[in-house]
C-alpha cells in the first residue's frame, strides 16, 4: 500500500507541476503578450526582435519646427544604409564605391565590422547628393538603400524650452493606460515635449527590415522590407514661434558673457509670442538630473529687485501718490543711513531713474495705508502673479498648457505680511518674499509698451498634420483680469524712458544703441553668502524700439557677486545683434 500512496503522491506532483507549466504557457503565449513581468516586457516585440534585424529611419515622434518652419531638436540626413549580410554575398560593391568616390575596401571594412545595419560612416554618416541617392537605389542592390534618415540633433536650441524624451515603460503606462504602445515609446520629461507629448506619440516607426537565422543569415531570402505607418497625418509637427538666427544670438551671447545660472527671454510684441529663451546651466544630455540643468530658470520664480518698483509706481500713479514736487530723502532706507546709495532728494520721477530705494518703500508703505491689497493687486494687472504662458482649449484637450514647468510670481505669502509696514517697506523694492519668474517680467515690459493690452505669451503657434495642413491653431489671447489703464501705461513708459536717458540713470549705458530702449534695472540681495559676501541677482527688463516697440527683453544673471556679473552689457549686445538680424 505504500508504493501506492507514494505513486499517488508523486502524480500529484507531476500534475501540478504540468498545470503550472500549462498556466505559464498560457500567460505567456496569450495573457501577458505585451506586458510580461513587473518590467512590462513585450513578448511580441521580443520574439520579432530575435529574428530581424532593422534600421529606424524615423522613430515616428512629432517634430518641433521654429516659426519658419525648420527642425529644431532634429535633421534629416542623406546617408546610406549597409546590411551586415552584404558579407556573405557577391554584390555591386564597385559600383557603389565608384558612385560615392570611396574604396570598395572602405565600404566592405565596415559592413565586417557591424552586425546590425548602419549607415556609412556613422557616427559621422557620409551624406550623399540627390544624384548619388538616385543612382544608387537604381542599382536594385538588396540590403544597400539610400535614405533620409532622422538624427537628433546632440545640441539644439532652447533645450530647457523645448526639454527631452526618455524611455519610461512604468510612466508611457501610467500616462496612456487606454494606448497600445511599445515599451520602447520615447516619452517627454520636461518643457514642451511634456506639454505637447500626447500630441507627439508616434503611430509608428518608418524602419527598413529583414529576418535572419541564429547566425544572422537570412531567413527569407535576402528581401527587405520597407515599413512604414503610410499616415499622411503623422506624426504631427509643433510649429514653436523661436526664431532661429534670435536664439543663436542669444545663446552665444549668454555664454559669452559667462551666466553660469540665468538667462534671456525675447518677445516678439506683435503676437506676444517667445522669440528666444536661454536658461543656464545647459542639460546634461548623459546624466540630466544631475545638476540644475532640467530647471528652466526663466520659468522659475526669482527674487526680483528693484524691478518691482514699476508695479510700486504704477499704483502710485493711479493713487496720485506721483506729486511731481514730492522730494523723497534718498540717502535713508527705512529710516536708516543707506550706506550703499547717497542719492540725496530726488523727485518721483528721477527716484525712478535712478532706483532711489527709499522712495519706493515708503511709497508702499502709503499704499497699504490705503487698502494692504494694492501691491498684489498692480502686480496681477502687469501679469506679475499669475501663469502667463498660453492655455485654453484646443482639439479635443481642455485647459491645454503649453508651459506646464511654469511657476507662478508672488507678492506676499501671508495675510499678515502685506500688513507689515517693514515687510511691505522691503516687499516695495522687490525684497523680503517678493519672486517673479523672467517671463512675467517680460510679459509686464510687453504689457506696458502695449498700452496696457495684457496677453497670453506663446511658445507655439500652431499644430501641422505631416502633410502641412493645420491641426490645431493657438491664438492670440488676452489674460483674464484687470490690466493697467492707458493713461497709466503712457507715464510708465514714459518712467522706463527716463532710466535710460537720465544722465544718471541706472540705464544710461543704452542711451547710443541702434535701437531706444525704455526698461528697469535690479539688483536683489539673495541672503545667500559665498566666500563672506553675499550674492546678488542682476536684472535688466525693457522693450524697443521706444517709439514703435517690436520686443521686450529681459536679461539676468542669478547668484553673483554685488560687483560681478552686471548684465547691462548682454543686454546691449542683444540689443544690437536684433538690430543687425532686422537689418540683414
Amino acid at each position: 500500500m505504500k508504493w501506492k500512496k507514494r505513486a499517488i503522491i508523486s502524480l500529484c506532483f507531476w500534475l501540478a507541476g504540468i498545470s503550472f507549466l500549462i498556466g505559464r504557457l498560457v500567460q505567456i503565449q496569450l495573457v501577458s503578450t505585451e506586458d510580461y513581468t513587473k518590467h512590462h516586457v513585450n513578448l511580441i516585440e521580443a520574439s520579432v526582435n530575435q529574428r530581424s534585424q532593422e534600421m529606424i529611419v524615423d522613430n515616428g515622434r512629432g517634430n518641433f519646427l521654429d516659426r519658419s518652419g525648420q527642425l529644431l531638436t532634429q535633421q534629416r540626413l542623406p546617408v546610406l544604409i549597409l546590411f551586415p549580410f552584404l558579407n556573405k554575398m557577391e554584390w555591386k560593391v564597385n559600383e557603389v564605391a565608384r558612385i560615392l568616390g570611396v574604396s570598395d575596401y572602405t565600404i566592405m571594412k565596415e559592413i565586417e565590422k557591424n552586425d546590425k545595419p548602419f549607415a556609412l560612416g556613422e557616427p559621422k554618416p557620409l551624406l550623399l547628393s540627390n544624384d548619388q541617392m538616385e543612382k544608387i537605389n537604381a542599382l536594385n542592390i538588396p540590403g544597400v538603400f539610400a535614405v533620409e534618415k532622422k538624427y537628433n540633433l546632440s545640441n539644439y536650441p532652447a533645450e530647457q524650452l523645448i526639454g527631452i524624451v526618455r524611455e519610461n515603460p512604468t510612466e508611457l503606462k501610467r500616462r496612456y493606460p487606454d494606448k497600445e504602445l511599445s515599451n520602447e515609446t520615447l516619452i517627454g520629461v520636461s518643457g514642451m515635449e511634456a506639454s505637447f507629448d500626447e500630441f507627439l506619440l508616434p503611430e509608428g516607426k518608418s524602419k527598413l527590415v529583414y529576418h535572419v537565422d541564429g547566425d544572422g543569415s537570412p531567413l527569407f531570402g535576402i528581401n527587405v522590407k520597407y515599413v512604414d505607418p503610410a499616415n499622411p497625418f503623422y506624426p504631427v509637427n509643433i510649429r514653436t514661434t523661436i526664431d532661429t538666427k534670435f536664439q543663436s544670438a542669444a545663446e552665444k551671447l549668454v555664454d559669452q558673457y559667462g551666466i553660469k545660472k540665468g538667462g534671456l527671454v525675447l518677445l516678439d510684441l506683435q503676437d506676444n509670442s517667445v522669440l528666444a529663451m536661454v536658461s543656464r546651466p545647459n542639460i546634461n544630455q548623459k546624466d540630466p538630473y544631475n545638476g540644475l540643468g532640467m530647471h528652466n530658470m526663466m520659468l522659475e520664480r526669482q527674487i526680483l529687485g528693484s524691478v518691482f518698483k514699476t508695479v510700486v509706481a504704477a499704483a502710485a500713479i493711479d493713487y496720485k501718490l506721483d506729486n511731481p514736487d514730492r522730494l523723497f530723502d534718498c540717502n535713508v532706507i527705512n529710516g536708516k543711513p543707506d550706506l550703499q546709495h547717497q542719492y540725496g532728494e530726488l523727485d518721483f520721477t528721477n527716484s525712478f531713474a535712478r532706483s532711489c530705494n527709499n522712495t519706493f518703500g515708503t511709497l508702499a508703505r502709503e499704499l497699504k495705508d490705503i487698502d494692504p491689497n494694492i501691491l498684489e493687486d498692480y502686480a496681477s494687472r502687469l501679469s506679475l502673479t499669475e501663469k502667463v504662458g498660453w492655455q485654453g482649449d484646443v482639439y479635443h484637450f481642455e485647459g491645454f498648457k503649453q508651459l506646464k514647468d511654469e511657476e507662478k510670481g508672488r507678492v506676499f505669502t501671508s495675510e499678515d505680511a502685506k500688513k507689515d509696514k517693514n515687510f511691505v517697506y522691503f516687499s516695495g523694492i522687490g525684497q523680503h518674499e517678493v519672486r517673479i519668474t523672467p517671463l512675467e517680467v517680460a510679459n509686464m515690459m510687453a504689457t506696458i509698451a502695449r498700452g496696457g493690452k495684457k496677453e497670453m505669451v506663446r511658445v507655439a503657434s500652431k499644430i501641422e498634420y505631416k502633410n502641412g495642413t493645420t491641426m490645431a491653431e493657438f491664438k492670440k489671447k488676452s489674460i483674464p483680469g484687470e490690466t493697467i489703464a492707458p493713461y497709466t501705461a503712457m507715464k510708465l513708459q514714459k518712467l522706463l524712458r527716463e532710466v535710460v536717458m537720465n544722465e544718471n540713470g541706472t540705464g544710461r549705458w543704452f542711451q547710443d544703441l541702434p535701437y531706444e530702449v525704455a526698461g528697469k534695472s535690479g539688483t536683489a540681495q539673495t541672503g545667500i553668502m559665498a566666500n563672506n559676501e553675499e550674492l546678488h541677482n542682476k536684472w535688466f527688463a525693457g522693450y524697443f524700439p521706444y517709439k514703435n516697440p517690436r520686443y521686450a527683453l529681459v536679461t539676468v544673471n542669478l547668484g553673483v557677486p554685488s560687483n560681478e556679473g552686471g548684465v547691462n552689457p548682454l543686454f546691449a549686445d542683444m540689443v544690437k545683434a536684433i538690430y543687425e538680424i532686422d537689418n540683414e
